[in-house]
């Protein structure tokens, strides 16, 4: 009982660590490019889990180069197996927490790929609005535009590093500012650089105000930001109760032991406990799965 005690509290750790922790390969990788100055991205606050975290990248980055490999923290779900594995005298925790990689690692990778999308969107509203300001104490819409790009610090943020440097490449030797500012566009969360760059092709050909321009651009993605905010805050509940509603087998199963039965003994080494696994786990999913496709309908919609 102590072992697999001692084994979920470890899986608990583990979860933790992945739910705070950053991809840091990609903030090496993006420092490589632009330099040493970017911010840490969110974490923990651990430093001592940051550096085992980047350790462990380190030890994976072989393997991404000759393989094409991406793997990251996914992979602590297979020693989290084994000790369980070894706790509870079967092989079902490994087996199953082999299978778990890619779906942990598609979360984190969905997880990671949001991240970067509402920072883009929270960089593209800042932007608008440092430009305009700038526009109207009497600076040149390209030099408006090179000292945002510095202020706000977009070569130094991985989200944004990609469209910083051709954006601050147009603005300082003459080059094509809107058709920088639409391929910047396509990165996920950007999108609102697109009205940007209709409007600087609208002012450079017609002379029309570009500060009136971007404050409109800046008014209307802070809406939506406050939209995306009011939907989460509405999620927050629902989502609340379906952890709590995912995670009541784990207490049962601990309240079980607590009465004296063996309910993990049960569930890995009887046929009929491991039948009754297989079926709360397809049921455990399908409800998870539900549950998801609600809330991306939601999002969307």
């Amino acid at each position: 009982m102590n072992a697999v005690v001692f084994g979920a509290v470890l899986c608990a750790g583990v979860a933790a660590w992945v739910l705070c922790a950053r991809d840091e390969a990609v903030r090496r990788a993006r420092t490589l490019l632009v330099g040493p100055w970017g911010p840490p991205g969110p974490g923990c606050g651990v430093p001592g889990l940051r550096r085992l975290d980047v350790r462990v990248q380190a030890l994976l980055e072989p393997f991404r180069v000759r393989f094409g490999w991406r793997l990251g923290r996914e992979l602590l779900c297979l020693p989290a197996g084994l000790v369980l594995s070894v706790a509870a005298h079967s092989a079902v925790p490994a087996v199953l927490a082999a299978g778990a990689v890619p779906l942990v690692g598609r979360w984190l990778r969905g997880r990671e790929s949001r991240a970067l999308a509402e920072e883009r969107a929270l960089a593209a509203g800042a932007l608008c609005s440092a430009v305009a300001g700038d526009l109207r104490a009497g600076l040149a819409p390209q030099g408006a535009l090179a000292g945002a790009l510095l202020r706000e610090g977009w070569p130094g943020r991985p989200a944004l590093a990609d469209a910083a440097l051709p954006l601050l490449a147009a603005a300082r030797f003459g080059g094509d500012v809107p058709a920088a500012l639409r391929t910047a566009a396509r990165l996920d969360g950007a999108q609102g650089l697109a009205g940007v760059a209709a409007c600087w092709q609208v002012a450079v050909d017609g002379g029309a105000g570009l500060a009136d321009g971007l404050d409109r651009i800046a008014a209307a993605l802070r809406s939506e930001r406050d939209q995306r905010e009011d939907l989460r805050t509405q999620l927050a509940a629902p989502r609340s109760t379906v952890l709590m509603l995912a995670l009541l087998p784990l207490f049962g199963l601990v309240l079980g032991a607590g009465l004296g039965a063996d309910p993990v003994g049960t569930l890995l080494r009887t046929p009929f406990g491991l039948g009754c696994l297989a079926a709360g786990g397809l049921l455990e999913w399908a409800g998870l799965a539900w549950t998801a496709r609600i809330v991306r309908t939601a999002e969307a919609s």
